[in-house]
């Protein structure tokens, strides 16, 4: 996931260099959705990860 995140922010940067703002916009705004997911999750997992640990110990 984050690594189409970086995908998308690529595009975006280079649509935005050749002029084309509606695709840079509509990349920007599906890198910054895939990124903010990929913190949640990530998130998610590391409180699931940290009570796992504390419930072997």
């Amino acid at each position: 996931m984050l690594r189409w995140a970086v995908i998308f922010l690529i595009i975006a940067i280079v649509a935005a260099l050749f002029g084309f703002t509606g695709i840079a916009a509509g990349a920007a705004a599906i890198a910054k959705f895939l990124f903010g997911l990929f913190l949640l999750l990530c998130l998610i997992f590391f409180i699931l990860a940290i009570s796992a640990g504390r419930r072997v110990l």
